[in-house]
């Protein structure tokens, strides 16, 4: 059997936790910082968990992460 590919712009993106979990940053952070609250930029700054359904197809495309 071939070996699989991961898709290489999510190993930049998304890193997997210790628990198995898939942690990534948020999008809108890099200009226009501006207008936007600073709890805005704030809550943009800390890493989130992907949901459910999300990890379902992330576990797809990195099967070696």
């Amino acid at each position: 059997m071939t070996k699989m590919k991961s898709l290489s712009s999510l190993k930049r993106r998304i890193k997997k936790t210790g628990r198995g979990r898939y942690m990534h940053g948020h999008g809108g952070t890099n200009h226009n910082n501006g207008c936007k609250s600073n709890s805005r930029k704030r809550r943009l700054r800390t890493p989130s968990e992907a949901t459910k359904t999300e990890a379902k197809r992330l576990k797809q495309l990195l099967p070696y992460a």
